[in-house]
């Protein structure tokens, strides 16, 4: 029994530090922890205690980021401000002025009868008014249309005989017949506009009897001249200065492309001619229909008893 419990394991065993088993002891562990390294055993006492962290640098007592930072504002800005404030209240007090000064006199046009027309047509360079889908009633709108189309067309029948008459003075000759295209041209077209159509626009907007009147007296005018044109009899300079068939007849046997150009002109001015006949024989229909013909009558008899008188 005394051989199988020959040691108690929780006896203390008195170790001498400086006997030379522990001197041993303590070479050999240090001899172990350098072969441990050295073959790749990096968690030993050695290592670990070698391998501390060094400490972080110490943060700063203000973690405000320059929030306490002073900023330097003038001190006119308010000033400034101010006096920017007062300016754009007097400008918008003006304005305010400015629009009620208009429709005051917006109103008082409106209640005299007197219509404001502002430049609107073409769009790119307005020179006239011309508004149909606004100001025209919508079952007359159609009709007005079809008038301006005529417009249009004879401001093209008078430009196309520009451009023919010119190929005519330069393959043949005759700056006179030249200088009459150009007339009819420059002179046509605003007259057209002022005697005829404006008249005719004006009365769809008012329905004005005597408007209309004086409608069908120019638009005659104007189909007269556009049939006369399109047959171009020889009265003024042999009749080339209009591009009609007689003319066209005429310069095709000297040359084959004034030819061409005096046809297509005569062609404009029969298509012109034709489009007029309609439109006026439409608008007639319409102030018949309309009763403005018995006004028309009425008016015209006040006007000659006024003139006796």
């Amino acid at each position: 029994m005394a051989g199988r419990y020959d040691r108690n394991p929780f006896e203390e065993e008195d170790v001498n530090p400086f006997s030379q088993e522990a001197s041993g002891k303590a070479k050999g562990s240090k001899a172990t922890g350098q072969s441990n390294f050295s073959g790749g055993a990096f968690y030993t006492t050695n290592t670990a205690t070698n391998s501390r962290l060094s400490p972080l640098p110490p943060e700063p007592v203000d973690f405000n980021y320059d929030r306490n930072a002073t900023v330097d504002i003038p001190l006119g800005a308010s000033t400034d401000l101010k006096k920017k404030e007062r300016e754009l209240q007097a400008k918008d007090t003006e304005l305010r002025k400015r629009e009620q000064e208009l429709k005051r006199r917006e109103d008082a046009a409106a209640r005299a009868g007197i219509v404001i027309e502002e430049k609107n047509w073409p769009p790119f360079f307005p020179i006239i008014h011309h508004d149909i889908a606004n100001e025209i009633p919508i079952h007359l709108q159609r009709l007005c249309y079809i008038a301006f189309t005529t417009l249009l067309g004879l401001v093209l029948c008078l430009f196309w005989n520009v451009i023919a008459v010119t190929v005519a003075w330069i393959k043949i000759d005759g700056v006179k017949i030249w200088f009459l295209a150009v007339i009819y041209f420059i002179s046509g077209v605003p007259l057209a506009y002022v005697l005829w159509y404006r008249p005719l626009y004006r009365a769809f907007r008012n329905e004005s009897a005597l408007r209309f009147g004086w409608f069908f007296l120019i638009y005659m005018i104007h189909i007269i001249f556009c049939i006369f044109a399109a047959i171009a009899p020889p009265i003024f300079f042999r009749g080339k200065s209009l591009t009609g068939i007689l003319p066209a007849v005429d310069v095709i046997s000297k040359n084959a492309l004034v030819g061409i150009f005096y046809f297509i002109g005569f062609g404009l001015f029969c298509l012109e001619a034709v489009l007029s006949v309609y439109v006026i024989q439409q608008v007639y229909t319409y102030f018949r229909g309309s009763g403005k013909a018995a006004e028309l009558k009425r008016e015209a008899a006040r006007g000659a008893l006024r003139a006796a008188v």
